[in-house]
């Protein structure tokens, strides 16, 4: 089995892209310009990681991802980060951000922790006003949007896994995949799944629920609209969920992560016929 490395991740494309797609799609708009603040940020992040990694390995001891955390690299960008979002973000993220940048030091070091190992910001202050079925999502993007560079930055650095079974979860960080991925090979497409926390691709059997692991075709419709022909709805009527898959055989100027995020109307359409997706975006279009 394939496994894709990304090497050194390229900000700048997902940046212009989502600044591309922002003036072709104007209810995306608002969407793909908070996104492209946080991948400014994202990027600056990851670019001052090698030289203030330290002495600390890079690759962590036998390969595993969510195994130890480098928190003196962490703390000071984290800062910026929650201040960032407070002037940026819309209000319950904003009101989140700020009542977290109040706290100390040692509990964010204790958050980025918690979210490192199970991909929410746990340990969190008791005063929050906010409902838990808000909270939550929200402590969710705190994590993944924060770490995701220094994930990135990590697996850029570690030999590709030796695959030798289609697996359903990240070979790397053991997360759900965010989005399938069609690649240009020979006179068709391979296909790809793509993590939802650190990026990394690898191969996967285009006829395969990557949930439930459903293989009968006639269980497995692909919906395409016209208004985005090079994306894919790839549902499972026997779990109910969805995958949306990039397709780079149709437009080789796509950017995954940032076509994604603009596919908005694909999120309703699926969700008012019943399907649930495998793992959401950042911000949940």
């Amino acid at each position: 089995m394939t496994f894709l490395s990304s090497g050194k991740v390229n900000y700048n494309a997902r940046i212009e892209r989502a600044s591309s797609l922002a003036s072709r799609y104007s209810f995306a708009r608002e969407v793909l310009g908070f996104y492209g603040k946080i991948a400014a940020f994202q990027k600056q992040f990851y670019e001052q990681l090698p030289r203030k990694w330290g002495k600390q390995p890079i690759v962590p001891p036998g390969g595993v991802l969510r195994g130890e955390l480098n928190l003196p690299p962490l703390i000071e960008p984290f800062e910026k980060f929650l201040a960032l979002l407070q002037t940026e973000a819309p209000g319950p993220l904003s009101a989140q951000a700020r009542l977290l940048h109040n706290q100390s030091k040692d509990a964010w070091a204790d958050m980025l922790f918690s979210s490192w190992k199970t991909g929410l910001l746990e340990s969190l202050p008791q005063d929050s006003e906010l409902p838990a079925h808000v909270a939550e999502p929200l402590n969710e993007f705190l994590g993944r949007a924060f770490l995701q560079p220094y994930a990135e930055f990590i697996v850029s650095s570690m030999l590709p896994p030796n695959l030798t079974m289609t697996v359903c979860r990240c070979p790397r960080c053991n997360s759900l995949p965010l989005l399938g991925v069609l690649r240009p090979e020979g006179d068709g497409g391979k296909r790809y799944l793509q993590c939802a926390f650190c990026s990394q691709e690898w191969e996967f059997r285009r006829i395969l629920c990557a949930h439930c692991g459903e293989e009968r075709e006639d269980k497995l419709p692909v919906y395409v609209a016209e208004q985005f022909p090079h994306i894919r709805v790839e549902a499972c009527e026997t779990c109910k969920h969805f995958l949306r898959t990039i397709d780079l055989t149709k437009d080789g100027h796509a950017v995954p992560i940032a076509d994604d995020l603009a596919a908005i109307p694909l999120t309703l359409w699926a969700h008012e016929n019943g399907y649930t997706r495998i793992q959401s975006n950042l911000l949940g279009t």
